[in-house]
């Protein structure tokens, strides 16, 4: 008698590995989606953290700008307008941080974002900054950032003047 495999018995069997191979490669697909996902994340964490970290040290090493050259008004520490920050730096330069097309970018024209980021919000909020106080000026600095993958981070850093510059 010979021993072989229905017709009813394959189509069940066919059937079964369908199934379970469809429900493997959905398991793989999503996996990829959520890998794909978290190296979008990483890379805006990563790129927003070395911007604020960037920003955060040259708003710190500002200084007062005597003349009123670079913020337009005497004796101010800080200045923003325009969608740009300016202050005198540690080497009395005048520099900017300007947002333009989505993009971050310093006094020299140089982008401190990839392509990758579109920064939808700069808005810097100042205190202190004029010598009419008895603050210490700072500069709060606030980005919302979209990457790949629809990742999404909105983060604010406040950063206070490293010399003491109240008035006396």
């Amino acid at each position: 008698m010979n021993r072989g495999f229905t017709l009813i018995e394959m189509v069940v069997a066919t059937a079964i590995f369908v199934l379970v191979m469809t429900a493997a490669s959905g398991l793989f697909v999503s996996g990829l989606r959520a890998q794909r996902q978290s190296l979008a994340h990483q890379q805006v964490l990563s790129q927003t953290s070395y911007l604020m970290e960037y920003m955060s040290r040259a708003v710190r090493m500002a200084r007062k700008d005597m003349a009123g050259t670079c913020t337009g008004t005497a004796k101010l520490n800080y200045a923003f307008s325009g969608q740009c920050l300016k202050f005198i730096n540690y080497k009395n330069q005048c520099q900017q941080f300007c947002l333009e097309d989505g993009r971050l970018k310093n006094e020299n024209g140089v982008y401190l974002t990839s392509g990758d980021l579109q920064i939808n919000s700069f808005n810097v909020s100042l205190s202190g900054q004029t010598q009419d106080d008895d603050l210490q000026p700072k500069a709060t600095i606030f980005l919302d950032i979209v990457g790949q993958e629809m990742t999404n981070i909105k983060i604010q850093s406040t950063v206070s003047q490293r010399n003491l510059d109240v008035r006396k």
